[in-house]
């Protein structure tokens, strides 16, 4: 495969610390969840990026089998702890579709494609519980 593109990201000090990208002047303040600090958590770094991959994978299936839809995608993601140290996520994907003929269950389809083609999706296969749901309104 070809690269198309990489980033380099920095953090010091964990959730609790700075994080910076190598190629942007982006600094974020890192924060733990629910500390109720100003900052950010890896938990909505990581939700946010895959919304945007998922939407831009739909975006491609969309062109790809030719469909006419507007779409809105939203993660949840869940950050869980069992015994000791063992902390796991799960995320759930919903996207809504606007402007379109398709009926619910043919822009299911093509976003069950999408969770096919996401490199977010491809690289949690297996490793989370990914839910995911759609509806047309």
């Amino acid at each position: 495969m070809e690269t198309l593109y990489s980033t380099k990201a920095s953090v010091t000090g964990g959730r609790a610390g700075s994080a910076s990208l190598q190629d942007s002047d982006l600094t974020i303040n890192m924060v733990a969840p629910g500390s109720g600090k100003d900052g950010n958590n890896p938990e909505q770094l990581f939700a946010m990026g895959y919304a945007a991959c998922f939407d831009g994978a739909l975006g491609a299936v969309k062109g790809a089998e030719k469909a006419k839809f507007d779409s809105t995608t939203e993660i949840s993601v869940d950050l869980m702890k069992g015994d000791g140290l063992d902390f796991k996520l799960a995320a759930k994907i919903h996207v809504t579709g606007e402007n379109t003929d398709l009926s619910a269950d043919e822009f299911q389809t093509l976003v069950e494609k999408a969770h096919q083609v996401c490199p977010y999706s491809k690289a949690t296969r297996g490793n989370i519980d990914v839910e995911v749901t759609s509806e047309v309104k």
